[in-house]
Order: structure tokens, then C-alpha cells, then sequence
């Protein structure tokens, strides 16, 4: 089997899959499904209202609170200048809208920060999989020299120096004698996080029944983005998140936007298969989160779908083609959440100070 058949073959195995469900769909109601919306339906599921349930971690009112707070508080950094919503910004969402983020010391990130929008339903976190959930994930970027550039110790020993944070962390975990630490900071914003989702976008609308919450060159797009082969890296609730796969199945792109130093999943497991392998990245409100892919070196989304036609399928899609396929991607933007900033506890005197950069280096950044 050659690497240019791949895509075609997934491609089919897709489409028996749906055709099945859709036979199955059919015979089990009195009424006739929509093939559309039952194709649909075969791949896909909506995004849930309120929050998604987390495996060993429950939520609660006090706890998604107190994780809200952390998201936003840049004292969780070194410098007091960085937080989790610098880089995944719930206004914008989940993103920064920047090729690469700006972190520590005003450096820049190795690769293009993906949203959190429905990030809990991923099969894993960052793009090359490293963190198996957002708890995990949450712990990275603290300590991570280039991005918040503290340490586990520092952070709780600043949280343990605000009375307002130590009564917050008593009310989530109540069963704990000593609750302030680097673990349940995680395990709070892994919470705050499983509400940051995206209900009632109109291809979930049309999932759900209504024929009419996509337009004809919406339905058109789908159908092309079943068919073509897309959906078969791009399937599930998150239309992607599900699994690791190369970049450049049939035809590697250029430097620019696979850097050729970045190997992507084989940094993670060295395993031969995985160089260039990344996760699929989730597709929805994939309209508001430029730059696209890893590298952030693509602005337009008719771009990226112009790419992906040549690397990854083997074809090329006419102008026709990409615009019905980015309407369809433009039908997966949801309800965006409203999230409030919180008031953040009051520094004490035994609070930590900020980490001023070395002389050095803030000189160079000034150049």
C-alpha cells in the first residue's frame, strides 16, 4: 500500500462506517432520517451544554471558582506577567491569535498555542499528545522556562502566602487537611476548563434535526469533507482531537510550514512511525483561531484547506471545492462562553515577588 492510497482507503472505510449507520438509523425509527443529518449523526455528536464530566476529578461549583481564578492570575508565573488566559485567551477563543506566543522574558513559544475550547474532549493535550489530560497539561506551562517559568514550589508557596487562596482551596477540596498544592492547582483549572465549551453551532444544530441550520453550500462542504477524506483525521465531538497522524501523507509541504526541526510525536514516544506526526486538531470555531497548524504560518483558513487537500489527500481541490469545504468549517463555531474575571485574592507581605529578568537580557529584548 502506497502512502498516496492511505487517504483513499481511510476515506472509504469512513463511508461504509456511515452508510452502516445510516442503514441501522433508518430501521430503527418509524420516521425517515435525513441521509445528511444521518451521515452527520454516524461521525459526529454535539457539543454538550454546561461542562463535560472529568474521570477522577468532579466537579463543583467551588472548584471550577477557584480554577477560574487561576487561569486568569498572572502570580502563577515567575515574572507576575503571564497567565493561562495569555495564550489561550476565552475572549478570543481560546487563543492568542499569534503565530508563536509571547512568554517569559518576552520569548516565543516552539509552536502555534491551540485552543482550549472543548479541549477536554481531546484524546490527549499539546500537539504532539505529551500530556494525557488537562490536568497534566496545566502543570507544563508553569513550569516551563520559556513560557511561565516558575516551579511547583514557588507557585505554592505564593498561593499559601493569600489567605483568599487558601480559604478558595479549602472549599474545593474539603476532605483535605492541607489542600494548597501544586496538584489540586491543576486538577481546579482542569475543572474551570471542562466548562469552556461551545454548544449550538449550526452543524450541531443540524445533527440534532434541524434540516435548515445549514445552508446548501454548508451541506455541500460537509458532504465534500466526508467524501474527499478529511473526516478522516477530523472526526468524533471535537471533528478531530482524536488521534496522531503525519503531516505530509502524500505530499510533505515546505519549511515554512512543517519546520523540518520540530518532529512532532516522535520527541514524545521515538518511535520512527511518529516524526512529523502530530494530533489532529480539533475543527471547531476553527474560523476564529488563525494562524493554522502547528507551525502558525498559515492566516487563511481557504490556505489551510488548500494544504491539507495537497498534503494530506493527494488532492487538488478546485476554488469551488475549498469554498463549500470553509463554509461547512465556518458551520462548527459555536456559542463562545461568557466568562467573568474574577476578583484575585490581595498579596500579603510573605507573598514572593515577581522575578525581575536579568539586566541582560531585558536590555536585548528593548533593541
Amino acid at each position: 500500500m502506497t502512502r498516496r492510497s492511505l487517504p483513499r482507503l481511510l476515506a472509504l472505510a469512513v463511508a461504509i462506517a456511515s452508510l452502516a449507520a445510516f442503514l441501522g438509523t433508518a430501521t430503527a425509527q418509524d420516521d425517515p432520517v435525513d441521509p445528511l443529518i444521518a451521515r452527520a449523526q454516524a461521525l459526529f455528536e454535539p457539543i454538550p451544554e454546561g461542562h463535560a464530566e472529568l474521570e477522577d476529578n468532579p466537579y463543583s461549583e467551588a472548584k471550577m471558582e477557584l480554577g477560574r481564578m487561576l487561569w486568569f492570575d498572572p502570580r502563577l508565573s515567575a515574572s507576575w506577567a503571564i497567565s493561562c488566559n495569555s495564550c489561550h485567551n476565552v475572549g478570543m477563543a481560546g487563543v492568542d491569535l499569534q503565530p508563536k506566543s509571547i512568554g517569559h522574558n518576552w520569548q516565543r513559544g516552539g509552536r502555534n498555542s491551540p485552543t482550549m475550547l472543548n479541549a477536554v474532549f481531546n484524546i490527549a493535550q499539546f500537539w504532539d499528545g505529551r500530556s494525557e489530560d488537562l490536568a497534566a497539561q496545566a502543570m507544563g506551562p508553569i513550569q516551563d522556562a520559556l513560557e511561565m517559568a516558575n516551579t511547583p514550589e514557588r507557585a505554592v508557596e505564593t498561593l499559601k502566602s493569600m489567605p483568599g487562596y487558601v480559604e478558595a482551596f479549602e472549599a474545593a477540596f474539603p476532605d483535605q487537611a492541607d489542600p494548597v498544592t501544586f496538584e489540586n492547582v491543576a486538577l481546579a483549572i482542569e475543572v474551570f476548563e471542562s466548562t469552556l465549551l461551545t454548544p449550538n453551532a449550526p452543524f450541531d444544530l443540524f445533527m440534532q434535526g434541524d434540516e435548515d441550520a445549514l445552508t446548501q453550500e454548508e451541506k455541500d462542504g460537509f458532504e465534500l469533507f466526508v467524501n474527499k477524506g478529511c473526516v478522516s483525521c477530523h472526526m468524533g465531538i471535537n471533528i478531530g482531537g482524536t488521534g496522531y497522524f503525519p503531516f505530509g501523507v502524500v505530499e510533505r509541504p515546505d519549511a515554512f510550514i512543517l519546520p523540518e526541526d520540530d518532529l512532532g510525536r516522535y520527541s514524545v514516544t521515538n518511535v520512527e512511525a511518529d516524526k512529523y506526526a502530530f494530533k489532529s486538531p480539533s475543527l471547531r470555531n476553527i474560523e476564529l483561531t488563525p494562524p493554522y497548524f502547528h507551525s502558525g504560518s498559515v492566516w487563511s483558513l481557504e490556505d489551510a484547506v488548500r494544504i491539507m487537500g495537497d498534503a494530506q489527500l493527494g488532492a487538488t481541490l478546485t476554488d469551488d471545492d475549498v469554498a463549500k469545504i470553509t463554509a461547512f468549517l465556518r458551520s462548527l463555531t459555536g456559542d463562545q462562553p461568557e466568562v467573568t474575571v474574577p476578583a484575585l485574592p490581595e498579596i500579603t507581605e510573605d507573598t514572593p515577588l515577581p522575578v525581575a529578568a536579568p539586566q541582560e537580557d531585558a536590555s536585548a529584548s528593548a533593541d
